[in-house]
């Protein structure tokens, strides 16, 4: 019992730690990330549709990127909703079979707004992590009865230790997104 739940919080963190990194690679830096708009959502017939299920996306260049869509017809909806995007400040280009988007240069003001988001996503997703512990703890308080207190207190320990590990590696991704956006 005791395993399964120090093994369900492992998964659970494992999982909050790749959604973190995820969150991270779509704040922008100075050159053109694909996975920028892994989170776009295109209202393609009515339905939110993500961009990476309508159209391939490439980078050719470093501030450049070219998205092709697989039907002509989601051209409009791909560029509004490019359009769209906050935090990006990207224009669009649309010359009927394909989107062009120029990431134009990050000044130092707005590499600093981006690093404070980028701080706020990485404290939200560390919150989330301690959320994860909290539960865990609890489901190990109600085994009480069954187990003796040093099996507990030994399980919360790995507990507190497996919660470490996860905060320090949400911290080295942080830390990796900070220096690449202040990279000049």
């Amino acid at each position: 019992m005791i395993a399964d739940v120090l093994a369900d919080a492992g998964a659970r963190m494992d999982r909050a730690v790749e959604s973190a990194k995820e969150d991270f690679a779509t704040v922008r830096t100075g050159r053109a990330n694909p996975q920028l708009f892994q989170k776009v959502l295109v209202d393609y017939y009515g339905t939110p549709t993500p961009l990476a299920q309508l159209a391939s996306i490439n980078s050719p260049e470093a501030r450049s990127l070219i998205i092709t869509p697989y039907d002509k017809s989601a051209l409009k909806g791909i560029e509004q909703a490019i359009r769209d995007v906050p935090n990006l400040g990207v224009n669009p280009t649309n010359d009927g079979n394909l989107v062009r988007i120029t990431m134009p240069e990050l000044t130092e003001e707005r590499r600093k707004e981006y690093v404070k988001l980028v701080r706020s996503k990485g404290e939200d997703h560390k919150v989330h992590l301690r959320g994860i512990r909290r539960k865990s703890k609890d489901d190990l308080d109600a085994l009480k009865g069954e187990f003796g207190d040093d099996e507990l207190a030994r399980a919360e320990k790995e507990l507190d230790a497996l919660t470490r590990t996860h905060v320090d590696a949400i911290d080295e991704a942080l830390k990796r997104k900070e220096a690449e956006l202040l990279e000049v």
